[in-house]
Protein backbone atom coordinates (compact mmCIF):
# COMPACT_ATOMS: atom_id res chain seq x y z
CA UNK A 1 0.00 0.00 0.00
CA UNK A 2 2.96 2.46 0.57
CA UNK A 3 4.84 1.55 -2.28
CA UNK A 4 0.64 2.24 -3.82
CA UNK A 5 0.79 6.23 -2.44
CA UNK A 6 4.68 6.59 -3.05
CA UNK A 7 4.22 5.54 -7.21
CA UNK A 8 1.72 8.40 -6.96
CA UNK A 9 3.11 10.86 -5.21
CA UNK A 10 5.90 10.53 -7.29
CA UNK A 11 4.02 10.36 -11.20
CA UNK A 12 2.57 13.82 -9.83
CA UNK A 13 4.46 16.64 -11.35
CA UNK A 14 4.06 20.45 -10.43
CA UNK A 15 1.97 20.80 -13.53
CA UNK A 16 -0.32 18.00 -12.63
CA UNK A 17 -0.49 20.53 -9.54
CA UNK A 18 -1.37 23.89 -11.58
CA UNK A 19 -3.71 21.78 -14.06
CA UNK A 20 -6.15 20.49 -11.03
CA UNK A 21 -6.29 24.26 -9.28
CA UNK A 22 -7.05 25.84 -12.73
CA UNK A 23 -9.95 23.46 -13.41
CA UNK A 24 -10.93 23.73 -9.30
CA UNK A 25 -10.70 27.30 -9.92
CA UNK A 26 -12.95 26.96 -12.90
CA UNK A 27 -15.57 24.85 -11.82
CA UNK A 28 -16.09 26.98 -8.64
CA UNK A 29 -16.32 30.18 -10.85
CA UNK A 30 -19.09 28.90 -13.05
CA UNK A 31 -21.01 27.64 -9.70
CA UNK A 32 -21.09 31.35 -8.17
CA UNK A 33 -22.01 32.51 -11.44
CA UNK A 34 -24.83 30.46 -11.91
CA UNK A 35 -25.55 30.33 -8.25
CA UNK A 36 -29.42 32.06 -7.32
CA UNK A 37 -30.33 32.29 -11.50
CA UNK A 38 -32.76 30.88 -13.65
CA UNK A 39 -29.43 29.12 -14.26
CA UNK A 40 -28.79 27.08 -11.53
CA UNK A 41 -32.61 25.07 -11.98
CA UNK A 42 -31.34 24.64 -15.21
CA UNK A 43 -28.38 22.82 -14.37
CA UNK A 44 -30.35 20.83 -11.84
CA UNK A 45 -32.33 19.70 -14.97
CA UNK A 46 -29.40 18.72 -17.08
CA UNK A 47 -27.96 16.19 -14.33
CA UNK A 48 -30.98 14.73 -13.66
CA UNK A 49 -31.27 13.74 -17.17
CA UNK A 50 -27.49 13.03 -17.50
CA UNK A 51 -28.47 10.49 -14.08
CA UNK A 52 -31.29 8.99 -15.66
CA UNK A 53 -29.64 8.36 -19.32
CA UNK A 54 -26.74 6.63 -16.61
CA UNK A 55 -28.89 4.61 -14.93
CA UNK A 56 -30.89 3.71 -17.84
CA UNK A 57 -28.00 2.12 -19.34
CA UNK A 58 -26.74 -0.02 -16.60
CA UNK A 59 -30.39 -0.94 -16.07
CA UNK A 60 -30.31 -2.00 -19.55
CA UNK A 61 -33.42 -0.02 -20.35
CA UNK A 62 -32.68 0.43 -24.27
CA UNK A 63 -35.56 2.17 -25.71
CA UNK A 64 -35.32 4.90 -22.70
CA UNK A 65 -31.47 5.32 -22.62
CA UNK A 66 -31.91 5.49 -26.45
CA UNK A 67 -34.46 8.48 -25.47
CA UNK A 68 -31.98 10.26 -23.16
CA UNK A 69 -29.14 10.02 -25.25
CA UNK A 70 -30.82 11.52 -28.14
CA UNK A 71 -32.20 14.52 -26.01
CA UNK A 72 -29.19 14.89 -24.41
CA UNK A 73 -27.41 15.24 -28.27
CA UNK A 74 -29.91 17.99 -29.37
CA UNK A 75 -29.86 19.41 -25.57
CA UNK A 76 -26.46 20.91 -26.22
CA UNK A 77 -28.16 23.36 -28.69
CA UNK A 78 -30.87 23.74 -26.82
CA UNK A 79 -28.71 24.75 -23.69
CA UNK A 80 -26.87 27.26 -25.61
CA UNK A 81 -30.31 28.90 -26.84
CA UNK A 82 -31.62 28.94 -23.31
CA UNK A 83 -28.17 30.25 -21.67
CA UNK A 84 -27.77 32.66 -23.56
CA UNK A 85 -28.37 35.58 -21.37
CA UNK A 86 -26.40 33.54 -19.12
CA UNK A 87 -23.42 33.20 -21.45
CA UNK A 88 -23.27 36.67 -22.50
CA UNK A 89 -23.14 37.57 -18.96
CA UNK A 90 -20.53 35.49 -18.77
CA UNK A 91 -17.65 36.87 -21.51
CA UNK A 92 -19.02 40.43 -20.62
CA UNK A 93 -17.29 39.53 -16.61
CA UNK A 94 -14.23 37.84 -18.27
CA UNK A 95 -13.95 40.68 -20.38
CA UNK A 96 -14.01 43.06 -17.65
CA UNK A 97 -11.16 41.10 -15.86
CA UNK A 98 -7.76 43.17 -15.32
CA UNK A 99 -6.10 41.82 -18.02
CA UNK A 100 -8.69 43.65 -20.69
CA UNK A 101 -9.30 46.62 -18.44
CA UNK A 102 -10.61 49.61 -20.44
CA UNK A 103 -8.91 52.59 -18.89
CA UNK A 104 -11.24 55.69 -18.01
CA UNK A 105 -10.53 59.49 -17.90
CA UNK A 106 -8.15 60.32 -14.84
CA UNK A 107 -10.00 61.76 -11.88
CA UNK A 108 -8.35 63.39 -9.27
CA UNK A 109 -9.70 63.10 -5.77
CA UNK A 110 -11.40 66.52 -5.22
CA UNK A 111 -13.26 66.06 -8.22
CA UNK A 112 -14.34 62.65 -7.33
CA UNK A 113 -15.58 63.86 -3.79
CA UNK A 114 -17.30 66.35 -5.41
CA UNK A 115 -19.35 64.21 -7.49
CA UNK A 116 -20.68 61.80 -4.76
CA UNK A 117 -21.79 64.37 -3.04
CA UNK A 118 -23.97 66.00 -6.21
CA UNK A 119 -25.39 62.52 -6.10
CA UNK A 120 -26.23 61.77 -2.87
CA UNK A 121 -27.49 65.37 -2.22
CA UNK A 122 -29.91 64.47 -5.20
CA UNK A 123 -30.90 61.26 -4.57
CA UNK A 124 -31.81 62.73 -1.09
CA UNK A 125 -33.82 65.51 -2.43
CA UNK A 126 -35.57 63.13 -5.21
CA UNK A 127 -36.32 60.55 -2.03
CA UNK A 128 -37.81 63.61 0.02
CA UNK A 129 -40.28 64.76 -2.59
CA UNK A 130 -40.96 61.82 -4.02
CA UNK A 131 -39.60 62.48 -7.59
CA UNK A 132 -39.10 59.22 -9.76
CA UNK A 133 -35.26 58.91 -11.17
CA UNK A 134 -33.42 56.20 -12.71
CA UNK A 135 -29.76 57.38 -13.04
CA UNK A 136 -27.32 54.80 -14.55
CA UNK A 137 -23.53 55.11 -13.51
CA UNK A 138 -21.37 53.57 -16.28
CA UNK A 139 -18.16 51.50 -15.42
CA UNK A 140 -16.53 48.87 -17.86
CA UNK A 141 -18.95 48.07 -19.93
CA UNK A 142 -19.46 50.48 -22.52
CA UNK A 143 -23.29 51.35 -22.88
CA UNK A 144 -23.23 53.15 -26.54
CA UNK A 145 -25.90 50.87 -27.38
CA UNK A 146 -27.93 52.06 -24.43
CA UNK A 147 -27.03 55.51 -24.91
CA UNK A 148 -28.61 55.81 -28.81
CA UNK A 149 -32.29 55.24 -27.35
CA UNK A 150 -31.81 58.59 -25.62
CA UNK A 151 -30.56 62.07 -26.00
CA UNK A 152 -27.10 62.82 -25.60
CA UNK A 153 -26.17 65.85 -23.55
CA UNK A 154 -22.81 65.59 -22.39
CA UNK A 155 -23.26 68.07 -19.64
CA UNK A 156 -21.58 69.14 -16.30
CA UNK A 157 -22.82 66.90 -13.20
CA UNK A 158 -25.14 69.33 -10.83
CA UNK A 159 -28.34 69.09 -8.30
CA UNK A 160 -29.54 71.27 -11.34
CA UNK A 161 -29.07 69.33 -14.00
CA UNK A 162 -30.09 66.60 -12.36
CA UNK A 163 -33.22 67.90 -11.12
CA UNK A 164 -34.02 69.64 -14.36
CA UNK A 165 -34.38 66.33 -15.93
CA UNK A 166 -36.18 64.14 -14.02
CA UNK A 167 -38.84 66.90 -12.67
CA UNK A 168 -42.22 66.13 -13.44
CA UNK A 169 -43.29 66.74 -16.68
CA UNK A 170 -39.73 67.27 -18.43
CA UNK A 171 -39.28 65.45 -21.63
CA UNK A 172 -37.34 63.15 -19.95
CA UNK A 173 -37.90 62.51 -16.84
CA UNK A 174 -39.37 58.92 -17.36
CA UNK A 175 -36.33 57.65 -19.27
CA UNK A 176 -32.97 56.81 -17.66
CA UNK A 177 -29.69 59.09 -17.37
CA UNK A 178 -26.44 57.52 -17.94
CA UNK A 179 -23.55 58.73 -15.72
CA UNK A 180 -20.12 58.49 -18.24
CA UNK A 181 -16.87 59.68 -16.44
CA UNK A 182 -18.91 62.32 -13.87
CA UNK A 183 -21.20 63.84 -17.05
CA UNK A 184 -24.41 63.51 -17.53
CA UNK A 185 -23.80 61.94 -20.50
CA UNK A 186 -27.26 61.10 -22.03
CA UNK A 187 -30.89 61.16 -20.65
CA UNK A 188 -34.41 59.99 -21.80
CA UNK A 189 -32.81 56.11 -22.47
CA UNK A 190 -34.60 53.24 -22.48
CA UNK A 191 -33.19 49.86 -20.40
CA UNK A 192 -34.11 46.10 -21.14
CA UNK A 193 -36.28 44.81 -18.84
CA UNK A 194 -35.35 41.95 -16.42
CA UNK A 195 -37.05 38.90 -16.85
CA UNK A 196 -36.78 37.49 -13.43
CA UNK A 197 -40.07 36.04 -12.63
CA UNK A 198 -38.93 35.86 -8.82
CA UNK A 199 -39.35 39.98 -8.23
CA UNK A 200 -42.37 41.52 -6.51
CA UNK A 201 -45.31 42.70 -8.04
CA UNK A 202 -44.87 45.54 -6.38
CA UNK A 203 -41.84 46.57 -8.26
CA UNK A 204 -42.87 48.93 -11.56
CA UNK A 205 -41.08 49.02 -14.70
CA UNK A 206 -38.60 51.85 -13.41
CA UNK A 207 -37.35 49.29 -10.94
CA UNK A 208 -37.49 46.37 -13.24
CA UNK A 209 -35.69 48.31 -16.02
CA UNK A 210 -32.60 49.36 -13.41
CA UNK A 211 -32.50 45.69 -13.02
CA UNK A 212 -31.95 45.08 -16.16
CA UNK A 213 -29.59 47.00 -16.93
CA UNK A 214 -27.10 45.37 -14.76
CA UNK A 215 -28.13 41.99 -15.45
CA UNK A 216 -26.76 43.12 -19.41
CA UNK A 217 -23.57 45.34 -17.99
CA UNK A 218 -21.45 46.20 -15.02
CA UNK A 219 -23.23 49.48 -14.27
CA UNK A 220 -24.81 51.04 -11.21
CA UNK A 221 -28.59 51.86 -11.31
CA UNK A 222 -29.94 54.21 -8.79
CA UNK A 223 -33.60 54.50 -8.41
CA UNK A 224 -35.83 56.33 -6.51
CA UNK A 225 -39.54 55.51 -6.55
CA UNK A 226 -42.03 57.97 -7.64
CA UNK A 227 -44.83 56.86 -5.26
CA UNK A 228 -43.09 56.10 -2.06
CA UNK A 229 -39.90 58.53 -2.50
CA UNK A 230 -37.86 55.10 -1.38
CA UNK A 231 -34.37 54.71 -2.89
CA UNK A 232 -33.24 51.32 -4.07
CA UNK A 233 -29.75 50.43 -5.60
CA UNK A 234 -29.51 47.96 -8.49
CA UNK A 235 -26.02 46.32 -8.88
CA UNK A 236 -24.88 42.72 -10.99
CA UNK A 237 -29.31 41.71 -11.27
CA UNK A 238 -29.90 42.22 -7.94
CA UNK A 239 -31.96 44.82 -6.39
CA UNK A 240 -31.23 46.60 -2.40
CA UNK A 241 -33.90 48.62 -1.17
CA UNK A 242 -34.57 50.69 1.91
CA UNK A 243 -31.54 52.44 1.29
CA UNK A 244 -30.04 55.60 3.21
CA UNK A 245 -27.77 58.27 1.73
CA UNK A 246 -24.68 57.10 3.35
CA UNK A 247 -25.07 53.95 1.61
CA UNK A 248 -25.62 55.37 -2.02
CA UNK A 249 -22.99 57.47 -0.79
CA UNK A 250 -20.21 54.81 0.01
CA UNK A 251 -21.48 52.96 -3.52
CA UNK A 252 -20.55 55.96 -5.95
CA UNK A 253 -17.64 56.78 -4.09
CA UNK A 254 -16.19 53.50 -4.68
CA UNK A 255 -17.02 53.36 -8.41
CA UNK A 256 -15.04 57.01 -8.98
CA UNK A 257 -12.45 55.88 -6.24
CA UNK A 258 -11.92 53.07 -8.79
CA UNK A 259 -10.41 55.59 -12.04
CA UNK A 260 -8.75 57.56 -9.45
CA UNK A 261 -4.41 56.84 -10.23
CA UNK A 262 -3.54 53.87 -7.96
CA UNK A 263 -1.00 56.05 -5.86
CA UNK A 264 -3.94 58.16 -4.59
CA UNK A 265 -6.33 56.03 -3.46
CA UNK A 266 -5.05 55.35 0.12
CA UNK A 267 -5.25 58.96 0.87
CA UNK A 268 -8.32 59.24 -0.46
CA UNK A 269 -9.98 56.60 1.52
CA UNK A 270 -8.22 57.58 4.74
CA UNK A 271 -9.73 61.30 4.18
CA UNK A 272 -13.15 60.20 3.54
CA UNK A 273 -13.08 57.42 6.40
CA UNK A 274 -12.01 61.15 9.27
CA UNK A 275 -14.50 62.83 7.41
CA UNK A 276 -17.18 59.64 8.66
CA UNK A 277 -15.87 59.84 11.71
CA UNK A 278 -15.98 63.31 12.54
CA UNK A 279 -20.06 63.49 11.32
Amino acid sequence: MSDFWANLVSGIGITDVIDVLIVAFVIYKLLGFIRETRAEQLVKGLLILVGATVVSDQCNLYTLNWILEGTLTLGVIALIIVFQPELRRGLEYIGRGNLIRRQFGQMNKDRAKQLTSILARTMDYFSMNKIGALIVLERETALNDIIETGVVLDAEMSEEALGNVFYKGAPLHDGAMIIRNGRIYAAGCVLPLTQNRTLSKDLGTRHRAGIGITEHSDAIALIVSEETGIISMAEDGKLSRFLDIKTVEKAVLNIYMAQLPAEKLSIFRKFFEGRRDDE
